[in-house]
């Protein structure tokens, strides 16, 4: 595309004071004033044409792979054309990277605003005449995606600092031991040792009591089950529910790692999203972190029933199984209820909430006028019911994590560690 410059503009509108000098000047030749207008058309036509053609133009950019939300995000552009090197450039971008940017500069900031796969769809380019009068313009379609992360640096540091706390865990001996515990050596009984690990023959024929030491089984499956329904993306204290949730499985899936167990994500709403394969190692925690990038918003009503349906038909062992959800009343939940019942009956199911602030407060809050006793009233209810579900899920045999938005994480780390100590898996 070729269209004339802001200078070329100027100049068509400066020529027409000269014109209208000479028609004031000398009326019956007042054509001759339009020699300027016409000369200012022909330089720029030939600047048009004369501009560099777009055949050997190269482009390159550098951009990061991922980014948190919040960061600024840098990116730098790479242009070479023979024939000129000054060029202007704007990227073609979604809304999950915001910020005002220079079309004359190639290099470009930006604010990461929202977690999700940033697309930037392409680069438009443009380079000026030999007199800037012209420019010449070309599209460069790049379809490249930056994922953007929660920032989980603040909730990976409180995972290292859990992690430490119980960096033993395996490598001493286990006051409760189980179906998961694995026989490591025997040893003399300690105080402080659980009276059921004492090997009575062994301590016949050592003339003292024995014990049997165990170590935590490594190797878990940790499956993080996280509902990304209308309910999860509502906000709690301005920032969705399924991101609070995100950065808790986060600190959760490293902890995880680091003892050895194996993590995977499944991501659903009204059907499943993202089913991902198990990955181990510390070093996989980068691959972990983009896939829980790609899981996006949603404001559909969760199928629980399919959902989980479809999660228990994939896990081939028994896991670990941490879902990641939100509910109203016992009728909504009366499905979910079902099928989670199904699910602990194979599997070690942990239920992760966050108390709802927002009822809490309605529910407490000094009432002024009529209408706030209505309120108040109405959450309490909606509080009373949603503890009613909590105290179903718990009859049948589920662990329940609810704390508050910004405890949640290390909360569901205990929780984590509690099972691994109590060999549940």
């Amino acid at each position: 595309m070729i269209y004339p410059s802001g200078r070329a503009a100027l100049l068509a509108a400066a020529s027409a004071i000269p014109a209208l000098a000479v028609a004031l000047a000398v009326p019956q030749f007042w054509y001759a004033g339009l020699v300027f207008v016409v000369l200012i058309l022909a330089l720029t036509l030939a600047d048009a044409l004369g501009t560099s053609s777009a055949n050997t133009l190269e482009v390159a950019l550098d951009a990061p792979s991922a980014a948190f939300v919040g960061e600024e995000v840098r990116l730098a552009i790479t242009a070479r054309m023979s024939g000129t090197s000054r060029f202007e450039a704007v990227i073609e971008h979604d809304a999950r990277l915001a910020g005002e940017e220079s079309a004359r500069s190639l290099r470009k900031t930006y604010t990461a605003v929202r977690r999700g796969s940033a697309a930037i769809d392409a680069l438009w380019l443009r380079w000026p005449g030999l007199f800037g009068l012209a420019w010449r313009q070309r599209r460069v379609a790049l379809d490249r995606q930056i994922a953007i992360l929660p920032d989980v640096r603040p909730a990976r540091a409180e995972a290292l600092r859990l992690f430490r706390r119980d960096a033993s865990l395996g490598a001493i001996v286990q006051v409760d031991t189980g179906a998961a515990g694995e026989f490591q050596a025997l040893a003399e009984f300690r105080s402080g040792m659980d009276r059921r690990t004492i090997d009575w023959k062994a301590s016949a024929r050592h003339g003292g009591l024995i014990a049997k030491e165990y170590r935590t089984e490594r190797n878990n499956d940790v499956v993080f089950a996280i509902d990304a329904g209308r309910l999860m993306c509502e906000p709690v204290e301005g920032v969705p529910r399924i991101d609070r949730a995100i950065s808790a499985a986060l600190t959760a899936a490293f902890v995880a790692l680091k003892l050895g167990d194996k993590v995977s994500l499944f991501g659903f709403d009204a059907r499943p999203r993202i089913s991902s394969g198990a990955v181990s190692g510390v070093g996989s925690f980068g691959t972990f972190q983009r896939l829980a990038a790609e899981l996006d918003y949603s404001n559909e009503e969760t199928n629980f029933t399919l959902a989980l349906t479809t999660l228990g038909a994939q896990l081939k062992r028994r896991s670990l199984v941490l879902v990641f959800t939100d509910f109203v009343d016992p009728t909504s939940a009366e499905l979910m209820l079902k099928t989670v019942g199904r699910l602990a009956e194979r599997h070690l199911v942990l239920f992760v909430l966050m108390h709802d602030v927002e009822l809490a407060a309605m529910a407490e809050a000094e009432p002024l006028h009529a209408d706030d006793v209505s309120r108040a009233v109405i959450a309490a209810a909606m509080l009373r019911e949603r503890r009613i579900v909590v105290a179903r899920l718990e009859r049948l045999g589920v662990h329940i994590v609810e704390a508050s938005y910004d405890k949640v994480g290390p909360e569901l780390v205990n929780a984590y560690l509690g099972l691994k100590r109590r060999n549940l898996l």
